[in-house]
């Protein structure tokens, strides 16, 4: 099958030349530049969009959050304007369907433990439910607990561990070849990927906030609670 070349893209994941991120266990690939074979020469982009989820060089997360919040609020905000109506039952019907559910695309891949991130992805659920008929007096948890709504951070966790699951079950490929060990009484167990000796500490919140290593942890605290 020939490609169209024209829609290449090169991505690098590297911060500079002297100090890649290969040092990383799930990053194996560094090169400056890609040669097409009609001999065109690409550059790496900063960015790179691959299934609707936005890839970056430093692979941080930080510009597809940012993404994936500003395309959910602006949803939000037509909705509010196109229906008059601020009844629960209709606006979560609205809510579920058009802005949560972009909010939690392919989220087991992205996930951010950061704060900002955190808080920004949070905000969203927070202003719509504040919007709402007979809420508004209401604090954040309040609201949660009225509409029967877990918060996005434990919907994200949710997702990571059925995730988990399946990829244990089989049920989905495992794409990170992630090993399982033996079950135990301490329930389900995967072996975490190892970190390279030499990786500098600013390296380490990038492996702790992976799918391939929050996962298995995840995966491990919800098999110990049951």
């Amino acid at each position: 099958m020939k490609m169209n070349e024209d829609k290449f893209e090169f991505l690098s994941h590297q911060v500079r030349p002297n100090d890649p991120l290969k040092q990383l266990p799930f990053v194996t690939h560094e090169t400056s530049s890609y040669n097409t074979l009609d001999d065109k020469r690409l550059m790496p982009s900063s960015e790179v969009k691959d299934l609707g989820v936005l890839i970056s060089s430093n692979l941080h997360w930080d510009s597809h959050i940012a993404t994936c919040v500003k395309k959910a609020r602006t949803t939000m905000a037509w909705i509010f304007n196109v229906f008059r109506t601020r009844d629960s039952w209709a606006m979560l019907t609205l809510y579920k369907s058009l802005v949560r559910s972009s909010l939690e695309y392919c989220c087991p891949l992205w996930d951010s433990s950061t704060t900002n991130n955190l808080h920004l992805i949070e905000g969203v659920q927070r202003s719509f439910t504040s919007k709402l008929a007979g809420l508004s007096n209401l604090n954040y948890w309040e609201r949660l607990s009225r509409l029967k709504l877990m918060s996005l951070q434990r919907r994200r966790e949710r997702y990571i561990i059925l995730h988990m699951f399946k990829i244990q079950k089989n049920l989905v490929p495992d794409d990170m070849g992630i090993s399982f060990l033996p079950e135990s009484r301490r329930g389900i167990k995967a072996k975490l990927p190892c970190l390279s000796k030499v990786a500098s500490s600013r390296f380490q919140n990038m492996y702790d906030n992976s799918f391939a290593v929050k996962g298995p942890k995840a995966l491990e605290l919800y098999s110990r609670a049951f």
